[in-house]
């Protein structure tokens, strides 16, 4: 019995010992550098800069169109791609960017129509989808708008009352 049993534990080393090979010969040397360069990069983002980020039509009359343009620059060190600009509500209208990719250095810009429709304070953002760090960026309108005095005056049943 003794002898089985060491029979069995000299056979078990020698199955464990000979399916071990060399872990260390297998690392191929070229590919262990080139994963140290790509990890030493650090990813570059664009940066983008606004000529203004937030814009004050001031006072205005209710349903009075106004509109702004906001100019942006490519402050960083890669393209800078701006695949969509949308607003908060559909009564302020961003238009006119490229989705074409800005280099470094180089400005473009985008229109803002907003209808002009409220009543006394309002703030709209507007949404840059990018390839910056963040993803997004923002920009806000506001206006303070006022009653237009020659509209007609609504009663409670909402039907305008004619006052002669």
């Amino acid at each position: 019995m003794k002898k089985l049993i060491l029979t069995l534990t000299v056979a078990s080393l020698v199955v464990f010992t000979s399916c071990k090979e060399n872990a260390t010969e297998k690392i191929n040397q070229e590919n262990v550098t080139k994963a140290a360069e790509r990890d030493a990069q650090a990813i570059v983002f664009p940066t983008i800069s606004f000529d203004k980020t937030e814009y004050d039509f001031g006072q205005i009359m209710n349903g009075t169109p106004v509109e702004t343009v906001f100019s942006y620059t490519n402050t960083g060190k890669s393209p800078l791609v701006v695949t969509n600009i949308k607003s908060t509500c559909g009564c302020t209208v961003p238009q006119g960017w490229s989705k074409e990719p800005l280099m470094p250095g180089a400005s473009s810009q985008f229109t803002v129509k907003f209808n002009g429709k409220g009543a006394n304070k309002i703030s709209k953002t507007i949404t840059l989808t990018t390839n910056t760090e963040k993803g997004n960026e923002q920009v806000r309108i506001s206006a303070f708008i006022t009653p237009d005095p020659n509209a007609p005056v609504k009663t409670p049943a909402n039907k305008p009352l004619n006052i002669q």
